[in-house]
Parts: C-alpha cells; sequence; structure tokens
C-alpha cells in the first residue's frame, strides 16, 4: 500500500480550517500539507501552522526552481505547496491532506490520478457565507465581496471532486469529513493487486 491523498476545497468562510482542526484529532497517520504564502497573516493565524508566510520575491524565486508541487494566484496573493515533503508523506504511506482552492486540486489531481481523493465544501446558500465572512471581521467589505465572487467561481467546479458537503451542521459535516478520509486510504489504485492476489492464494492452498 502507498501513501494517500486527499483534497479539500471550497469557499473562504465554507469551515474547511475549522473542520480540519477537528479532523486532526481524530485520524492518525496523516501529514497536513502546509501551504506558502505571500498574503498577510491574520490575526490568530500561526506562522508554520497555518502558513508559511514569506515575501512575494521568495515566492516567485521558488516557481523558477521548480519547488512548488502547484501554485496560483488568488485575490492577489500567491499560494503555493512544497513538492519535497509531500513525497516524503506518500513514501512513509501517510495520508497528505491538502486544503488548497480549485486550481491547486486540479493540479494535484493531474499528478496523482490514482492516488487522489477530493472533497468541495460549502455554505447551503450564498447569503449564509456572507454572513460566516462579515463575523470573521478580518475582511473589509471591498475583500469580502471578492472573495463571494470567487466563491461562486469555484462552485462551478464542484462536478470534478469526488464528494460534496453541505457544511449546515457542523458535527454532521465533521463525521462525513473523517468518513471520506477513512476511505481514500481504502482505494483499490492504492494497491498492488498481483500482490494481493498471490498471497490470497497461498493462504488459501
Amino acid at each position: 500500500m502507498a501513501g494517500a491523498i486527499l483534497i479539500i476545497s471550497g469557499p473562504s468562510g465554507s469551515g474547511k480550517s475549522s473542520l480540519c482542526h477537528e479532523m486532526f484529532k481524530r485520524v492518525d497517520n496523516y501529514y497536513f500539507s502546509i501551504s506558502s504564502t505571500t498574503r498577510a497573516m491574520r490575526d490568530r493565524e500561526v506562522n508554520g501552522i497555518d502558513y508559511y508566510f514569506i515575501e512575494k520575491s521568495e515566492f516567485i524565486r521558488d516557481i523558477e526552481c521548480g519547488y512548488f508541487l502547484e501554485w496560483a494566484e488568488v485575490h492577489g496573493n500567491f499560494y503555493g505547496t512544497s513538492l519535497k515533503p509531500v513525497l516524503n508523506a506518500i513514501e512513509n504511506n501517510k495520508l497528505v491532506i491538502f486544503d488548497i482552492d480549485v486550481q491547486g486540486h486540479q493540479s494535484i489531481k493531474e499528478k496523482f490520478p490514482n492516488i487522489t481523493t477530493s472533497v468541495f465544501i460549502t455554505t447551503p446558500t450564498i447569503s449564509e457565507l456572507k454572513q460566516r465572512l462579515q463575523k470573521r471581521n478580518t475582511d473589509s467589505d471591498n475583500i469580502i465581496n471578492n472573495r463571494i465572487i470567487n466563491a461562486y467561481s469555484e462552485m462551478k467546479n464542484i462536478s470534478k471532486y469526488d464528494y460534496l458537503l453541505i457544511n449546515n451542521d457542523f458535527d454532521t459535516s465533521l463525521n462525513n469529513l473523517i468518513s471520506i478520509a477513512t476511505v481514500a486510504k481504502l482505494k483499490t489504485s492504492l494497491f498492488d493487486v498481483n500482490d494481493i492476489l498471490k498471497n490470497w492464494k497461498d493462504l488459501s492452498f
């Protein structure tokens, strides 16, 4: 069995981070891929835990050096995933969990089609999303409006994901996300079928 990948995407404000933090308490043998970003750090965020916060010049240099598995520019800021720690985690049979946007999802799925499972998380309505973004009290009205416009664009990609979670009830969404994380490690494409058949035959005769 090889490592597996679980991609979690959805609009900012859909509850992805809160769900992930609780899920990490209930799953084992995982590696959460921490993205690098050029955006400013928000209140209560910690460098090296929520993101690696770096300068734009450093980010661009790393792109040119080929250090990113995937990267994208969103709302004028760069986001990206370093390649080396992801490969190490896969080689050590871990479930590599990504919290990335739809562009990153497409890039990773193209590189690792056989070991990737994906889930899109969203709110029941756009009004609910706006309320959650306003309640965070971290962004200006202009930024919130841009996030809502971007959210609608992201929603058009739902069909490209394996699973969809409408985050209306936190506990229900959490249990469903944990179930998805579990089955992500059970896909037949993760196993050497010939080896399984050989062992099965030897045990039977």
